[in-house]
């Protein structure tokens, strides 16, 4: 599945000022079957040449301004509108970069995609938002349906994908950085930070605050979970506090209530566990509230974390306390970085640590 965001603009529609020129091609002759408005329409109506056009919709400073203006009012009154596969064919570049992202219904997500959206934009981009549902098979698709468009750059969530989607991209030549994780490939373009320095940051906050039998609560398992896992083991393993057994893994998609889940089964499993580590906010949010249910008082008797700061958490009972990660300023530095690459610049250093911060509240 992939969808485009388009441009956000008070303009009129019809004026495209960013690309290069349409062609007449084949598509105006065939406008009166199809029903589309095409360059050639509008140049017949306005009585100048379907390059005039073009230039007088590209802005080009040679086109006399009154004639501009007759030319984009024609094309507002007709309903233009430029076409962006005509124009890619013709220039050989393309107005639309393609960002693959695992999911939208994860507020994360839809704040690392509006930075985006908001840099690319302004140079005058578009975001073709490609959805992978954490699965690398459609990943694979979807780079093996949209990379024959030549898309002019690629944005990609982390480094967990098949071996063919990565020769995918590799073959494909498109500028490329890879969001949210770092390390995942020598020399590749990255912005993010450490998930699994995250993890162990949290984890030594609970430790500090007294606990031991702290448990690490995730669901998707996805590379990025399995990472803050890796950090919480090696923090407890650290400090000669690891169980394995409270290690509570569940492939399956994070929610409020899957985090009411995984506290009864926490404590089912153990119930001398002290501490709970949620891989994500929803989750431990979800645990708050059973807790609050069931009188289990928070931190007292248990404390709860969360990890990524997430709407909500810090008007929870207790606020929740958590890792806030940098998900706008990723996308706006990836966005940025992206635009380098495109341009034929040199990215030093090609991987770039946005850092995290631990957010102490109420819940330990």
């Amino acid at each position: 599945m992939a969808r485009q965001i388009p441009p956000a603009s008070p303009e009129s529609p019809s004026a495209d000022v960013s690309g290069p020129a349409l062609p007449a091609t084949g598509r105006a002759r065939s406008s009166r079957a199809s029903g589309r408005i095409t360059l050639s329409d509008v140049a017949q109506a306005a009585g100048v040449s379907p390059m005039t056009v073009s230039r007088a919709l590209r802005g080009e400073r040679r086109v006399d301004p009154a004639l501009v203006e007759k030319i984009r009012t024609a094309a507002a009154q007709m309903g233009y509108v430029p076409d962006p596969a005509a124009r890619a064919l013709a220039s050989q570049k393309s107005a639309q970069v393609l960002v693959l992202v695992p999911m939208l219904s994860n507020t994360l997500f839809v704040d690392l995609i509006e930075a985006v959206h908001k840099v690319l934009f302004s140079a005058g981009y578009h975001a073709l938002i490609g959805v992978t549902h954490y699965d690398r098979a459609e990943e694979e698709q979807l780079l093996r349906t949209y990379l024959p468009m030549r898309p002019a750059g690629l944005l990609l969530t982390g480094f967990d994908r098949s071996p063919a989607a990565r020769e995918l991209v590799q073959a494909s030549k498109v500028p490329c950085v890879h969001l949210m994780e770092l390390g995942g490939e020598p020399g590749a373009p990255s912005v993010g930070f450490s998930q699994a320095e995250a993890g162990a940051a949290i984890t030594r906050h609970l430790m500090e605050r007294g606990h031991r039998r702290i448990a690490f609560c995730a669901g998707q398992l996805d590379a990025r979970v399995m990472q803050r896992a890796a950090g919480y083991r090696h923090a407890l393993q650290a400090a000669g506090l690891h169980d394995p057994a409270l290690e509570l893994l569940w492939p399956r998609p994070t929610s409020m209530a899957l985090g009411a889940e995984l506290l009864d089964a926490a404590l089912r499993l153990d119930p001398a566990v002290d501490a709970l580590f949620f891989c994500n906010d929803d989750i431990a949010q979800g645990a708050l509230l059973e807790a609050l249910r069931r009188g289990i008082r928070v931190p007292e008797q248990i404390a709860i974390a969360g990890f990524n700061d997430l709407p909500g958490s810090d008007q929870m009972v207790p606020p929740l306390t958590t890792i806030r990660t940098p998900r706008g300023h990723i996308g706006t530095e990836g966005a940025r970085m992206l635009l380098q690459l495109m341009r034929g610049e040199a990215v030093e250093p090609p991987s770039v640590d946005l850092g995290y911060e631990l957010v102490v509240r109420q819940s330990s």
